[in-house]
């Protein structure tokens, strides 16, 4: 049996089992708060690089049509005519 006190038996029993309760769960809680915290981080670093493959495949695009582009803009007939007169 527990000391004698002013305060009932029974209410130090609950306030007691409350608070071990509380300890008990602490550990799971804080697992839990940090598989969140992981997931998300996870979830963001998964996002940034899906968009950063994104862009780069915008870019090489972009990249591949301007090459395009100048070899088109190229008069490659008057270009040999002057090249053969260049070289005779």
């Amino acid at each position: 049996m527990a000391y004698p006190t002013a305060v009932n038996e029974q209410i130090t029993d609950a306030v007691t089992q409350a608070n071990v309760k509380v300890l008990g769960d602490a550990p799971a809680i804080a697992m839990g708060n940090l598989f969140v915290a992981t997931s998300q981080a996870l979830s963001n670093a998964a996002h940034n690089a899906t968009q950063n493959q994104q862009q780069t495949n915008v870019t090489a695009q972009a990249a591949t049509t301007q090459g395009v582009a100048t070899l088109y803009s190229i008069d490659t007939a008057s270009d040999a005519v002057g090249t053969v007169k260049i070289y005779e």
